[in-house]
């Protein structure tokens, strides 16, 4: 097979949401692949600061985090889009103003609205990326931040505050409350296109990997679209293949059904 580009969204794609680990039938196949010559990234809505345990576990080509925000090939830092700071202060009190929580997230690390927090979801949030969070006490200077998400309920002001973002952010809901806001004009799509640029590759060279509403963007891009067995159902129209759960081994059963390891 000619060389191909991969691009894996990390939670619930390469990583299992239950048991919050890479199998190791992924992370064989993923090294497999690249051995025979095919380019391995990750696509994530994550920032870069959270990262940490999945370049522990995998060996990859780069990393296109933050929904196309920061893109890193190679060792290569090809593009790095940030908030200006003054429109981030003024997303952090817009957040306490309308009475939700959020999470600011950047390279160096991510800012967390309350230190403990009334959201199941949010508080499973700073458990699980402890490490990377600073609370409103810390002193976040010269941390920079390229995305945010927030959570909501019945008590927030979800009108006033996605009024007062203006038209510079496009926002994702990935629904319970919970949504993902990008600068206007970036997504896991522009990344993709900035490297398949940066390699000179076709888009019929890549392979995208996903299961939920931020893989959007690169399903309605890609045309070889592998989608999880667990998966939001917006995707199956631009779906080329289904695969088995993570827990299932669907990563490396896809891999090998699409003749990457040979």
């Amino acid at each position: 097979m000619s060389k191909k580009v991969l691009f894996f969204d990390i939670d619930g794609t390469l990583q299992s949401e239950v048991t919050k680990t890479v199998p190791q039938s992924a992370v064989e196949a993923i090294e497999k692949a690249r051995s025979q010559g095919h380019l391995v990234f990750i696509n994530t809505g994550r920032s870069y600061s959270q990262l940490g345990p999945i370049q522990e576990r995998l060996e990859t080509d780069g990393y296109l985090c933050g929904c196309g925000t920061y893109i890193e090939a190679g060792g290569e830092i090809l593009y790095h889009r940030v908030l200006p700071r003054a429109q981030a202060e003024q997303i952090k009190a817009a957040i306490i103003s309308c009475n939700m929580e959020g999470v600011l997230e950047g390279k160096e690390g991510c800012y967390y609205s309350h230190e403990t927090s009334r959201f199941t979801l949010g508080q499973a949030l700073l458990v699980h990326l402890a490490g990377a969070f600073k609370s409103p006490g810390d002193d976040d200077d010269g941390c920079s931040y390229e995305k945010f998400c927030v959570i909501t309920d019945d008590k927030s002001n979800k009108a006033a505050f996605f009024r007062s973002l203006g038209l510079g952010i496009d926002v994702i809901d990935r629904g319970g409350g919970f949504y993902e806001c990008v600068p206007a004009g970036h997504s896991k799509a522009t990344a993709i296109e900035v490297i398949l640029d940066h390699y000179q590759l076709k888009l019929t060279d890549a392979i995208v990997f996903g299961d939920s509403l931020n893989d959007l963007s690169m399903f309605e891009l890609v045309p070889n679209a592998v989608l999880m067995e667990k998966h939001d159902r917006e995707l199956e129209p631009f779906a080329s293949f289904r695969t088995r759960t993570v827990e299932n081994d669907g990563i490396a059963y896809a891999m090998q059904r699409l003749g990457l390891l040979e």
